[in-house]
């Protein structure tokens, strides 16, 4: 590449648990720059955290385009691939779905639900004990258990899991506009059918899609759109969340011991475990609204604006020694959960199931270990929240 050219995403990275080389160079000139998405697309890459802080709680950037056929893209994929919603009432809408979903989550109900998700996490690891090592833990834990949990959560079939995880698995392809396509559509029509059934079963208050089936003013079509937002969102990526943060966690023993040793620490091994994993290299997708400065530089209306809260979570200005692992590390705010008016609702209950799932398996499994090294792992390199395809442990 010559000093001038755009960077080209995605970014080569050798290893699993190390940062793209290309990426910490680019940060090291500043906090944002231009590049070209994996489309070929151009496109802004902002990795400085203040800078990304700071825009995901800007109104002058969103997910809609005033033009959306001629936009930037960052994928093939239907859900985040490019623009989405109306430009002239975004705003409206995404304040709509915000107070229609929040007591959903209220701190009450994500209480209320932690028995149950104690539950289900002991059930799945009586199963990984019964079983006998060696173990796949992406399947055996990281897969299983956020599905069970947003089933319950949403009122969704457990026995649905295959149809909808492989639908899921397609929407949020990179690769393959039509499949991902395909799969929201079917995601869809599952959803509308879904809410029929809660509908006729006559029950508002049995489960979250219950609930929205009986809020007045929401359509089908529109409950069954939050309901499918969610079923995706709610277990894609605590999926990965798990399965890296048992990497980074086996991949550091003395971490691993100081949990086993010391289990008050569980919080800040969380918070850790979401910082740590996302290195950077691609971001949230936003469009440029009006003409603005980001660092100084002239950014346009309709620009693509990619914010980078993985490298935004390793900008060694605010994190001290940012691609080490470390559960002690001084508290400071990372972003992997997005900050002020788009700040993920879920992550509550994300918070809830990564606190039982790590501090239960470490209690029940002390001598657990990798089965291989690192760089031998495999990821979804190709689906919108990527994660392992295999975790293999023993103990």
């Amino acid at each position: 590449m010559s000093p001038t050219a755009p960077a080209h995403l995605p970014f080569e990275q050798d290893h699993p648990l190390r940062p793209a080389r290309l990426l910490r160079d680019l940060q090291a000139r500043g906090p944002i720059h231009a590049i070209r998405t994996a489309l070929g697309h151009p496109a802004w890459l902002v990795t400085g955290y203040e800078e990304v802080r700071r825009l995901l709680d800007d109104d002058r950037l969103g997910r809609s385009h005033r033009e959306p056929e001629s936009a930037s893209r960052t994928g093939e994929s239907a859900l985040f691939g490019g623009p989405l919603g109306d430009f002239d009432t975004e705003q409206a809408d995404h304040r709509r779905m915000r107070a229609l979903l929040q007591p959903h989550f209220s701190p009450r109900r994500m209480r209320a639900l932690r028995g149950r998700v104690e539950t289900l996490t002991t059930g799945l690891l009586d199963e990984l004990a019964a079983t006998g090592p060696p173990a796949d833990l992406h399947a055996a834990l990281a897969l299983p258990l956020p599905i069970a949990v947003i089933c319950e959560l949403l009122g969704v079939p457990y026995d649905d899991r295959a149809q909808f995880r492989a639908w899921t698995q397609a929407a949020g392809d990179l690769t393959d506009r039509a499949r991902s396509e395909q799969g929201l559509a079917e995601l869809f029509t599952y959803g509308r059918k879904l809410m029929a059934r809660k509908r006729a079963e006559g029950d508002p208050d049995a489960d979250v899609i219950s609930r929205l089936a009986a809020t007045p003013g929401v359509s089908d079509d529109e409950a069954a759109a939050m309901g499918m937002f969610l079923l995706f969102a709610g277990h894609e990526t605590t999926v990965a969340a798990i399965d890296e943060g048992a990497l980074w966690l086996l991949a550091n023993p003395q971490q691993w011991q100081a949990l086993m040793e010391d289990p008050s620490r569980i919080d800040a091994a969380v918070e850790e475990i979401l910082r740590a994993p996302g290195q950077g290299g691609g971001g949230i997708p936003r469009y440029a609204r009006a003409d603005l400065e980001i660092a100084g530089v002239p950014v346009r209306a309709g620009d693509l604006v990619l914010l980078d809260t993985g490298a935004a979570n390793h900008d060694a200005a605010v994190f001290t020694d940012p691609d080490r692992f470390d559960i002690d590390r001084p508290a400071v705010p990372h972003l992997s959960f997005g900050h002020g008016a788009r700040y993920c609702i879920g992550a509550p209950l994300a918070r809830i199931e990564l606190r039982v799932a790590f501090s239960r398996l470490i209690a029940r499994f002390p001598t657990l270990t990798l089965e291989c090294a690192p760089e031998e792992l495999t990821f979804n390199a190709n689906v919108l929240t990527g994660g392992l395809t295999a975790l293999p442990v023993s103990w």
